[in-house]
């Protein structure tokens, strides 16, 4: 009975104090007992790896029976100093093990992990109920995407609403501006940004503060309600890609030409049919004509050719020019294919001389 509430005392205390201090005590409890044994003459437990395996088994009490201290001294130091103190340690390292495995798990759940090992992430900031998961599924459904890690950052009070899915992260910021907080989830390494905030000014104050502090590489995606926003987003940064609503303009298109909903809805999933993708053209690659680029794709890959722009954000975009329209070094292609084709996948000196038939 007493030994049980010393031990008990020895835990709460231990579990109170630090790794290094915990780890120290150990290698400190484990050098003692062995100095202890060699005064005693136990010579046949003092080689390091039966001394390891001797000092876990019976520190633990697991207690194998196969290697024990043989004489009278040996036995009172294993009785009276090697198991109450030792069991007392073994036992608060237990605890701490699972203090921290659960500090962890809260962590993970409440959004509160530190996200700054982080790099080429994509950024998700803002929680719709309905769109999100929508947005999530559509980024992972593109199978040949990099196998970038989604970090989705909110500042609703919820609990981390993929957590069975070990691809997508989650993080509950104070604020989607607040300098700290954009440390901690990366932000300045993130590769891809979707900005998707619960209203357009939030969306837009986030998009302008992202502007200024990602990656020359990165791109950042942002949506709104109105148009106003976007023009407004547009006169003040360079490198975000804007966008709104555009329910007039399909409504009208569907009542003047049946299918086009569907025919944007198919292009723009990447979880059946045909999608469109987008693909950089490396700098090294010679110039080439959209006719021959457009000959050359459907033939050999299967895709369909529709517009070429100077940059990833779409500037200067060409939809279906004409077949002699130079395609230069740095631009970007979209096109519509069954999957993503990587820029190594394109043989861009045989396109350049492809013969338009």
């Amino acid at each position: 009975m007493v030994v049980n509430k010393f031990t008990r005392f020895l835990w709460k205390q231990f579990s109170q104090i630090t790794w290094p201090a915990l780890i120290t005590l150990l290698v400190l409890h484990a050098t003692l007992s062995w100095t202890l044994l060699r005064w005693a003459n136990e010579l046949s437990l003092l080689e390091f790896h039966e001394y390891l395996y001797y000092y876990v088994v019976t520190t633990s009490t697991v207690g194998y029976g196969d290697l024990s201290p043989a004489s009278e001294a040996g036995k009172y130091i294993v009785a009276l100093f090697q198991i109450p103190l030792g069991l007392a340690i073994f036992g608060a390292l237990l605890g701490k093990m699972g203090q921290s495995i659960s500090k962890v798990l809260r962590q993970v759940m409440t959004g509160e992990k530190d996200f700054r090992y982080l790099d080429t992430h994509i950024l998700i900031f803002g929680w719709h109920e309905r769109r999100t998961p929508k947005i999530i599924e559509h980024i992972l459904g593109d199978n040949k995407r990099m196998q970038r890690k989604i970090l989705l950052c909110v500042t609703q009070d919820m609990q981390h609403p993929f957590y069975d899915n070990s691809m997508v992260e989650f993080a509950k910021l104070k604020s989607f501006t607040d300098n700290d907080e954009l440390d901690r989830v990366a932000a300045n390494h993130a590769d891809r940004v979707i900005v998707d905030c619960e209203n357009d000014d939030m969306t837009f104050t986030t998009a302008l503060k992202l502007s200024k502090i990602i990656a020359d590489d990165c791109h950042i995606s942002a949506y709104f309600d109105e148009d106003e926003k976007v023009e407004m987003l547009k006169n003040y940064t360079t490198n975000v890609e804007a966008n709104s609503s555009r329910t007039a303009e399909m409504l009208v298109r569907s009542m003047q030409d049946p299918g086009s909903s569907k025919l944007l809805e198919e292009m723009m999933s990447t979880l059946c049919g045909e999608t469109q993708f987008s693909t950089e053209v490396p700098i090294d690659a010679p110039i080439s004509q959209f006719g021959q680029l457009f000959y050359y794709l459907k033939q050999q890959h299967n895709a369909i050719l529709l517009a070429v722009a100077k940059d990833r954000i779409g500037m200067e975009m060409k939809l279906n020019p004409s077949n002699d329209f130079e395609i230069q070094p740095g631009s970007v292609i979209h096109y519509v294919s069954k999957q993503r084709l990587m820029a190594n996948e394109i043989d861009w000196h045989a396109a350049c001389k492809h013969a338009i038939n």
